[in-house]
Parts: structure tokens; C-alpha cells; sequence
């Protein structure tokens, strides 16, 4: 028991993370038990997956934002203009899905690096210029199309959105699960044949082994609870949604840009002394503005998913989605003083607070009620983090 102690306390493992899937797993039992089994139905957890997609799309980004000591509180209101503005292409103007989400697309990126040339190049606060946008942007989208609602009818299109064809099927599903297991088998294997050959010490086989042994049973797991649930007129089950192979691509390539680029490093040092590392070379304003675009290209693309999911572009697209988007962040073990982040943590902190909303949904527990639970949830992850750094001793 002592080597296994000492083995868990010498692996490399966020505890935090641990703790994050830990009260995931608390509260959809919670719910569970308490809806009589409703929580955890295929339907049900069908639903959240593809729901949770959006706020963990903008999440990644934000978690990167927020890394470098910025925040942005018009994400809701930007990508709601965005998404009237694709939406009227379509319906009003006749263009393209293509056409219409590229036009969206480069709105986006100028919006995004007009909000972050204000704080990179004059020093305004990016919390006075996104809260400014939170205003003006909603505005936009009401412009856009006098108020009027879009309606979408693309079919490709609207699959992206998920719903009655947007997913991928049953073999495709059990493909892809298969392809990512294997994946990680890979890199497990990989990590540590590097680590012998240049003598680094590692962890044992086993610890390793069940390192790979959890991952990989949470997406098998997942893959199969996609595909048992089918909607009843259909031949055939769902599987996976298609907005949440987006949410994977997007996540794995933003864990890729933190990990193993240059301007992933950059932001890290950035959160970590921004005064220090203008000295040391690193573009501070370039990098700013780089990050602040990639904002803008994720906007787009759960603009495009949001739209596609109600088949229609409103002016109250993503209102109030900047409170579940910092929230997913910070739940997630993002520090709001910078510095420290991770993008798999903003996928769990999506999937808390999606399946907060979710179970009192269930549970028909009033709009009031579940918006002072909601923020009140994130009062105390804030607070948790607090107490969490200064028991482990982390700046």
C-alpha cells in the first residue's frame, strides 16, 4: 500500500482535474437518484453532450484569455451577432453556408482584434472594452435583422447543429472511439520509450496502464451510451453528435497550440509576468492580438453550431453565455489572476455546469431558483481555487 502511495504521489497528476471529474460523477448521480433514473438516460445524456458543446467550444478559448490576464465578457453577445449575421446571409440574402460563415468568420476575427488592439496597443482594460461589447454587440445582432428571427433550411448545414441527422451513426462512432483509444495507447507507450531512452525516470507500468486504462473506458463508455440512444421514429440509433466532434477537434487542437507551440508557451509566460516576459523578447502585443483572434475564429464556429442546433439566427443568440463560458473556465482550474489553465479543464467545468442546469431542469426547479444556484456555484469555485492554491502553495 505505502509503494502505491508513493508511486500516485510521484505520478504526474492534476489532482484538481481528478477532483473536477469526481464532483461530475456527484452530481449526475445525484440527479439520477433524484429524477428516478431520467438523469442518466441515453436521451438525456444525448442532449447534454450535444447542448454542452457550444459553451466548451468558447471555453478553450477563454480558458487561454483568461491564462494571459485578460478577460472577455462579450463572447455572448459577439457570437449572437455572428449568428444572425450567418443566418441572414442565408435566409435574406441567399448566399451559401460556406459563403455566409466565411463572411461571419472575418466579422468575427475584426471585432475580436478591434476589442483586443484596444487593450494590446492603448492599454485599456479588457474588462472595460468586453463590457462595452457585451452592450454594443448585442445591439449589432439586433440590427442585423431588425429584430426579425432567420430561419436556416440548409439540410448539410444544419447537421452540423446535431439533432434528428446530426450525428454520425453507430459504426462510425465505435470507429472513432476505437481510433482515440488507440491513440492514447500510442502516446502512453511512446512517453515512456522516450523516457528510458534519455533516462528520465518514469511511472510504473501499472500506474501507467491504468492512466490509460480510465480514458480510454470513459469514451468507449461514452461512444456506447451514444449509440443506445434512437429516436423513436428512426431505423436507426444516433451515436455520436456532430457538435461534439467539433468540441474534440477544437479541444485537441488547442491542447496541441499550448503544449507543443511556441505561442502556446508565450501565453503561459505572459499570465505568469507579463513584465517579465516583454523583457525576455516575447511579443506581448502581437501575441494579444493572435489570441484575441482565435477568439474570434472559435465564436464563428459555435455561432455556426448554435444556429444550425435552433435552425434559426435570433438577436438573443448567446445571451448570458458569458456567465457558463468563465464559469466552464474556472471550474475547470483556470486561475482568474493568470498564469495557470488547462483546456481539459474547461471541458469538465463545461460539463459541471451543463449538467447543473440540466438535472434542475429535470427536476422543474424555477429560472430563478437555478440562476442563483448557477452563480452561487460560481462564487464557490473562485473561492476553491483560492483556498486551493495557498494549501499547495501555488502563486
Amino acid at each position: 500500500m505505502s509503494e502505491i502511495l508513493r508511486s500516485l504521489r510521484g505520478a504526474q497528476i492534476d489532482w484538481r482535474l481528478v477532483l473536477m471529474a469526481g464532483v461530475l460523477v456527484g452530481i449526475a448521480l445525484a440527479f439520477n437518484a433524484l429524477s428516478g433514473g431520467l438523469f442518466l438516460s441515453p436521451e438525456n445524456l444525448y442532449n447534454i453532450a450535444q447542448q454542452t458543446a457550444v459553451v466548451g467550444i468558447v471555453a478553450t478559448a477563454v480558458v487561454l484569455i483568461i491564462v494571459a490576464r485578460h478577460i472577455d465578457l462579450s463572447v455572448g453577445s459577439v457570437m449572437g451577432f455572428v449568428g444572425v449575421l450567418v443566418a441572414y446571409l442565408m435566409y435574406t440574402a441567399n448566399w451559401s453556408w460556406p459563403a455566409a460563415a466565411l463572411a461571419g468568420l472575418a466579422v468575427a476575427i475584426a471585432v475580436s482584434l478591434y476589442q483586443g488592439s484596444l487593450t494590446a496597443v492603448l492599454g485599456v482594460p479588457s474588462f472595460v472594452v468586453t463590457l462595452g461589447g457585451l452592450m454594443s454587440f448585442r445591439g449589432a445582432a439586433f440590427l442585423v435583422a431588425d429584430g426579425k428571427t432567420q430561419p436556416v433550411t440548409n439540410e448539410f448545414f444544419l447537421r452540423l447543429g446535431g439533432g434528428y441527422d446530426g450525428a454520425v451513426g453507430v459504426s462510425a462512432s465505435w470507429a472513432l472511439a476505437a481510433a482515440m483509444c488507440l491513440v492514447m495507447a500510442f502516446a502512453t507507450f511512446n512517453k515512456r520509450r522516450m523516457q528510458h531512452r534519455f533516462g528520465v525516470s518514469s511511472n510504473p507500468l501499472w500506474l501507467d496502464l491504468a492512466m490509460l486504462a480510465l480514458p480510454a473506458f470513459i469514451v468507449l463508455g461514452f461512444a456506447a451510451t451514444m449509440n443506445a440512444y434512437q429516436i423513436p421514429n428512426k431505423a436507426a440509433p444516433q451515436g455520436i453528435p456532430i457538435p461534439v466532434l467539433i468540441w474534440a477537434a477544437v479541444a485537441l487542437t488547442l491542447s496541441f497550440i499550448v503544449r507543443r507551440t511556441r505561442f502556446g508557451r508565450y501565453v503561459f509566460a505572459m499570465g505568469g509576468n507579463p513584465d517579465a516576459a516583454a523583457l525576455v523578447g516575447i511579443p506581448v502585443r502581437r501575441v494579444t492580438l493572435m489570441l484575441f483572434a482565435l477568439l474570434g475564429v472559435l465564436l464563428t464556429i459555435a455561432a455556426v453550431v448554435t444556429v444550425a442546433r435552433l435552425n434559426a439566427g435570433t438577436n438573443s443568440l448567446g445571451t448570458g453565455m458569458e456567465l457558463y463560458v468563465i464559469a466552464a473556465a474556472v471550474i475547470g482550474g483556470t486561475a482568474l489572476a493568470g498564469g495557470s489553465g488547462s483546456i481539459l479543464g474547461s471541458v469538465l467545468g463545461a460539463l459541471i455546469m451543463q449538467s447543473l442546469d440540466s438535472g434542475m431542469l429535470l427536476l422543474d426547479v424555477s429560472i430563478g431558483k437555478r440562476m442563483v444556484i448557477i452563480g452561487q456555484v460560481l462564487i464557490a469555485a473562485v473561492v476553491f481555487d483560492v483556498l486551493y492554491r495557498k494549501w499547495t502553495g501555488e502563486q
